[in-house]
C-alpha cells in the first residue's frame, strides 16, 4: 500500500472471506440462517461469555442492551462525553436521562471519579441513575475495576459500549488477563463489526452477557418483540396443539421490538473474520508500538495518548495528541498537509455533550478533561495491511509538519 491513499482505517478482507460468504449465497439461507447461530456461539466461546446475540450493527446492540434494563423516564445512565454519538443517543431511544461524566484527557477515558461527578450532577437534577456506560475507547478499557466497585454500592448496571474493543484484554479480579466481553464486570458488552474496526462483517454487531433473563431480553428487542420460547407464553391456549405440543407457527410478543437481525452473509463473514482475531490483533500491536518509538522525538508538541496499565488492547484507533497551539497550525490545516503527503487522518471524538440537541436539552456543561482530549487528539493510520513502509510513510509526514 506504501504508494496509495492511507486512510485511517481499512478492513482486510481476503479468499477465505470471500469464500466463506460465497457459500451463503449459494446456499439457502441469506437473512436468518445457521451461520448467525454459529457466529453467536463463536463469539461467545472467544470472549468467554455465556451468551452473544448478534445485531444489525452497534448502535442496535447499545439500543436493544438499554431496553433490555427497562429504563424509563427520570431514570438515567452515565455516559462520557468522549465517544461516538450512538452511546448516549441510545440512551435518550428508551426515554431515560444522559448524565454525562467527564473522562481522562491524556486517555479519553471514563475513571471511577468521573463517573461519581456525574452521578452527583444527576441526582441533584431529581434523576434516578440506574446504569453506567463505560467506553473502551480507541482498544482501551475504562476504568474497569472502579465502575464495577462504584456500581456495587450504588446498586447499577454496567452497559459496556466495547465498539472499540473487539480482541482487547485486561486484568480481572484475580489479576489475569479477561477478554472484554466476558461480563465479569458488567451486565451486557456491545460490539461494532463496522469496516474500520478489529474485524468487520460490513455492518453489524453483537451484545454479550451471563445474564438469562437479559439475553431474552435482548434477544427478542433483535426480532421485532418476537418470542417463541413456550415459558414466555402469555395465551396457553392459543399456542399449545390438541396434543399438548406448541403449535409450531405460534409467537407472541410481549412488548415491541425491533427488526435489528443480523443476517446470515454477514454472519459469514464474521466467522471467518472471528478466525483471524488474533492476527489482527498482533498486527496492530505491532504497529502501535512502532509508533510509539518512532514518534518520541516528535515530544512535546506531539506524543502518543496515554496508555493503560493491565490493558493489552486490541487497537481499533492510534492517537496522537498534539499541541497545535504550540505547532502555530490548526488541526484542519495539519490535516490538510498530512493528506497532501496521501496520508489520512481523524479525530475521535468531538465531545457528545456540545452536540446542539443535548445542549438544548441539558445547557452548557464544561468537562475539562473531554475538552483537552478533543482539543489535542489526532487518529493516524492504522488498519493490519498497513505495511512497515507504510508506517514509516505516516511518521515521515508528522516530521516533516511538525519539524519542518
Amino acid at each position: 500500500m506504501t504508494r496509495g491513499f492511507l486512510p485511517y482505517g481499512r478492513q482486510w478482507i481476503d479468499e477465505a472471506d470471500i469464500a466463506a460468504v460465497e457459500q451463503v449465497l449459494r446456499g439457502d439461507w441469506l437473512t436468518q440462517g445457521p451461520s448467525v447461530g454459529w457466529f453467536e456461539r463463536a463469539f461467545a466461546e472467544k470472549v468467554g461469555a455465556r451468551h452473544a446475540v448478534t445485531c444489525a450493527n452497534a448502535t442496535a446492540a447499545l439500543h436493544v442492551s438499554m431496553m433490555a434494563l427497562d429504563l424509563k423516564p427520570g431514570d438515567a445512565v452515565v455516559v462520557p462525553s468522549v465517544t461516538f454519538l450512538a452511546t448516549a443517543n441510545a440512551v435518550r431511544y428508551v426515554g431515560a436521562q444522559v448524565a454525562f461524566a467527564d473522562v481522562d484527557p491524556d486517555t479519553g477515558l471514563m475513571r471511577r471519579q468521573d463517573a461519581e461527578d456525574a452521578i452527583a450532577r444527576a441526582e441533584a437534577l431529581g434523576w434516578r441513575v440506574r446504569a453506567l456506560a463505560p467506553v473502551h475507547l480507541a482498544g482501551q478499557t475504562a476504568d474497569m475495576a472502579g465502575l464495577a466497585a462504584l456500581a456495587r454500592e450504588r446498586d447499577l448496571a454496567i452497559v459496556e459500549d466495547a465498539a472499540h474493543a473487539v480482541g482487547t484484554r485486561l486484568a480481572g479480579a484475580d489479576g489475569a488477563l479477561v477478554a472484554v466481553g466476558a461480563c465479569d464486570r458488567s451486565d451486557l458488552a456491545c460490539f461494532s463489526f463496522h469496516p474500520v474496526k478489529t474485524m468487520a462483517t460490513g455492518e453489524g454487531g453483537m451484545v454479550t452477557t451471563n445474564d438469562d433473563g437479559l439475553a431474552r431480553r435482548v434477544r427478542a428487542a433483535v426480532s421485532h418483540g418476537m418470542t417463541r420460547d413456550p415459558a414466555d407464553y402469555a395465551d396457553v391456549a392459543a399456542a399449545t396443539a390438541a396434543d399438548g405440543k406448541p403449535n409450531p407457527w405460534y409467537y407472541e410478543m410481549p412488548e415491541p421490538g425491533f427488526n435489528y437481525r443480523m443476517t446470515d452473509i454477514q454472519a459469514a463473514l464474521g466467522l471467518s473474520q472471528l478466525s483471524k482475531l488474533d492476527a489482527f490483533v498482533r498486527a496492530r500491536q505491532t504497529l502501535v508500538d512502532a509508533y510509539d518509538q518512532a514518534l518520541a522525538p516528535l515530544a512535546p508538541v506531539l506524543r502518543p495518548a496515554g496508555k493503560k496499565p493491565g490493558v493489552m488492547a486490541g487497537w481499533h484507533l492510534y492517537v496522537a495528541l498534539i499541541d497545535f497551539t504550540a505547532l502555530g497550525m490548526d488541526r484542519a490545516a495539519f490535516m490538510g498537509a498530512l493528506r497532501q503527503d496521501g496520508v489520512g487522518s481523524q479525530v475521535h471524538y468531538i465531545p457528545v455533550h456540545t452536540q446542539p440537541y443535548y445542549r438544548r436539552l441539558y445547557g452548557d456543561l464544561v468537562l475539562a478533561g473531554a475538552q483537552a482530549w478533543y482539543d489535542r487528539c489526532l487518529s493516524l493510520p492504522l488498519f493490519p495491511a498497513m505495511s512497515m513502509a507504510d508506517h514509516d510513510r505516516v511518521v515521515a509526514s508528522l516530521t516533516r509538519i511538525i519539524k519542518g
